[in-house]
C-alpha cells in the first residue's frame, strides 16, 4: 500500500509541475532513455570499487544518481531471449511493449542497436511501437560468406541500408569498427529532434560493443588498460557522458529520467581479451549464479533523483517497464500479470519492498533471491561434452557441488546462500541450520505462489528454418543486396544450454 500511495503522490506531483508551468507550455511527462549493455559485468564499472580512468562518465552518473547494487536481468543471455537467424519466431502480436503503451501519453519512441526479438518482417519493432529504428535485429556475429548464411543487416526504420561486414565493417583482427559512434550520434540526434519539437521522447539505446568481437573506434583503441574488451568500455562511457552533456546543453535534463544497465553478466568464455567482469560474483552469462544475472544498474534525474544516493531495494530488468509506464501517469495493463514493479518509491523517497527475483533458464526455476538469502532449485553450468571442448562459464571458479557439469536438481532441498556474507555463491548454509530452514520458510510459500500463477505462453523458439535468415530483407532491393534463400526445411531447434 505504501508503495502505491507513493507512485499516486508522485503522478500528483506531475501534474501540479506541468500545471505550473502555465502559459509557458503544456503538462508534459518526461523523457525516458534506457541504456542497455551487452554482456558487460557488474564489476566493468568503477563505481562498484575504486573510482575508475576507465568508466569516468558512468561513474559521475552514478554519484550524481542513484546506484542499484542488487539489480538483475530476467534472463542470463541476451535477454529476453536469444535469437539467431533461424529462429522462426518472435515476438507475438499479443504482447504490449513500453513503446506502444507510451504512445498514449504523447511519446515519440526509438530504438538505437539491437533488437533481438525477432528478423523477419512481422516482428520488426516498427510494428511494436517503436517510430524509429537505426540498428539490427541480430548481434554483429560474421562475417559470413553469404551463401551458407548470410551477414547480419542493419536497419534504417522499415528497410535495410547494409549488412555489418559491409556496408559496416567491423576488423576483427584489430577491433576497430565504427558503429558506436555511429549509435551515438543517432541518439544525440533523435534527443535534438524531439527537444525541438517539444514531444516526449523514449530512447532505448541498446549498443553491442561490449559482445564479442568487441569493437571500438580508432581513437578508443589501444588507451584502456584492461585490453580491447577496455577500449570497448571505454568508447561506450564517453558517449554516455556525451549523451548526459546534451540533455544538460539543451535544458532538458530536469525534465528526463535515464537508466543505465546491461542485459546480462559478463561473458567469460570469452575471457580474458574479449569478456568483462562480474566482481565477486560466481560464474557469468549463461548461468543462473550471480555473476549471470546481477547486472550494473544507475538512474539518473538531476533535481528529481537524490545525487549520489545507494539504494539496496532487489530490483529486476522487467521493473523499467512498469517505472516507466508510471513516469507516464500510465496504468500497466490488466489484462495480464506483469512482473516488474516500479522504482519510484525507492528511487524518489528512498523506501524499501519485500519481493523476490526469479532466476530461469529457458523454461525452468533455477533458483529464487527473497531479501539476503538466493535458494537454488537447479545447478547447471554447460554440459561436460562442451566444457571438453573448452566452453567454460565459470573458469578459475570451481565450487564443488554448486559448478556442475551434469543438471543437478535441489527442489526439495534448495542449496541457500546469504548474498550479504558470500556473494561469491560458496559456502551453502548447513541444511540442519535454524538459519537455513528460517530461510526456507520464507522462500517455499513464494515460490509456490509464484508457480500457481504462472501461464505458460505461447514457444517462439523451437522451430528453426535456414530458409528464414537474412537473405532478403526488407530494402534489399534498393541495394542489390537480397540473397537467394535455401530450400524452407522447418525443425526443431537445438538449445545446448
Amino acid at each position: 500500500m505504501a508503495a502505491v500511495t507513493a507512485v499516486t503522490r508522485w503522478r500528483l506531483l506531475l501534474v501540479l509541475s506541468a500545471a505550473a508551468l502555465g502559459a509557458a507550455g503544456a503538462p508534459q511527462p518526461p523523457n525516458i532513455l534506457l541504456l542497455l549493455m551487452d554482456d558487460m559485468g557488474w564489476g566493468d564499472l568503477g563505481v562498484y570499487g575504486e573510482p575508475s580512468r576507465e568508466t569516468p562518465n558512468l561513474d559521475r552518473m552514478a554519484a550524481e544518481g542513484m546506484l542499484f547494487p542488487n539489480f538483475y536481468t530476467a534472463n542470463p543471455l541476451c535477454s529476453p531471449s536469444y535469437t539467431p537467424q533461424e529462429i522462426v519466431g518472435g515476438i507475438p502480436d499479443s504482447e504490449r511493449l513500453l513503446p506502444e503503451l507510451l504512445k498514449e501519453a504523447g511519446y515519440v519512441s526509438k530504438i538505437v542497436g539491437k533488437w533481438h526479438l525477432g528478423h523477419r518482417p512481422q516482428f520488426h519493432p516498427l510494428k511494436h511501437g517503436f517510430d524509429e529504428w537505426f540498428g539490427s535485429p541480430n548481434c554483429h556475429f560474421g562475417p559470413y560468406d553469404n551463401r551458407a548464411r548470410p551477414n547480419i543487416p542493419v536497419y534504417r526504420d522499415w528497410e535495410m541500408v547494409g549488412r555489418y561486414y559491409e556496408e559496416f565493417p567491423i576488423n576483427l583482427k584489430t577491433g576497430e569498427a565504427n558503429l558506436t559512434q555511429i549509435y551515438l550520434q543517432e541518439a544525440l540526434d533523435f534527443i535534438r529532434r524531439q527537444q525541438a519539437a517539444r514531444r516526449p521522447f523514449f530512447l532505448y539505446w541498446a549498443v553491442d560493443a561490449t559482445h564479442a568481437p568487441v569493437y571500438a573506434s580508432k581513437p578508443f583503441l589501444g588507451t584502456s588498460q584492461r585490453g580491447r574488451y577496455g577500449d570497448a568500455v571505454r568508447e561506450i562511457d564517453d558517449s554516455v557522458g556525451k549523451i548526459l552533456h546534451s540533455l544538460q546543453d539543451l535544458g532538458i535534463a530536469e525534465s528526463t529520467f535515464v537508466f543505465f544497465t546491461s542485459d546480462n553478466g559478463a561473458a567469460l568464455i570469452s575471457a580474458p581479451k574479449q569478456g568483462g567482469s562480474n566482481g565477486p560474483f560466481l560464474c557469468g552469462k549463461q548461468t543462473t549464479f550471480e555473476g549471470g544475472m546481477r547486472e550494473p544498474a544507475v538512474a539518473w534525474w538531476p533535481g528529481r533523483i537524490p545525487a549520489g544516493q545507494v539504494s539496496h531495494q532487489l530490483g529486476s530488468i522487467m521493473d523499467l517497464f512498469t517505472t516507466s509506464l508510471s513516469l507516464a501517469g500510465l496504468e500497466p495493463p490488466r489484462d495480464r500479470a506483469i512482473d516488474g514493479l516500479s522504482l519510484l518509491p525507492a528511487m524518489l523517497q528512498g523506501q524499501l519492498m519485500d519481493r523476490p527475483i526469479f532466476y530461469y533458464r529457458g523454461n525452468t526455476l533455477m533458483a529464487v533471491t527473497l531479501g539476503q538469502y538466493k535458494a537454488h532449485f537447479w545447478t547447471w553450468t554447460n554440459s561436460w561434452e562442451e566444457f571438453r571442448q573448452g566452453i567454460d562459464f565459470c573458469p578459475g571458479q570451481n565450487v564443488s557441488g554448486v559448478t556442475t557439469h551434469t543438471q543437478e536438481e535441489h527442489t526439495r532441498l534448495p542449496l541457500i546462500f546469504h548474498l550479504g556474507r558470500d556473494p561469491g555463491e560458496r559456502f551453502p548454509l548447513s541444511f540442519a541450520s535454524t538459519e537455513y530452514l528460517d530461510a526456507l520458510r520464507r522462500i517455499t510459500p513464494v515460490v509456490r505462489q509464484h508457480q500457481e500463477a504462472l501461464i505458460p505462453g505461447q514457444p517462439q523458439l523451437n522451430v528453426c528454418n535456414q530458409a528464414v535468415m537474412n537473405w532478403a530483407p526488407p530494402g534489399c532491393e534498393k541495394l542489390g543486396k537480397c540473397l537467394t534463400p535455401p530450400e524452407s526445411v522447418p525443425e526443431k531447434c537445438s538449445w545446448p544450454h
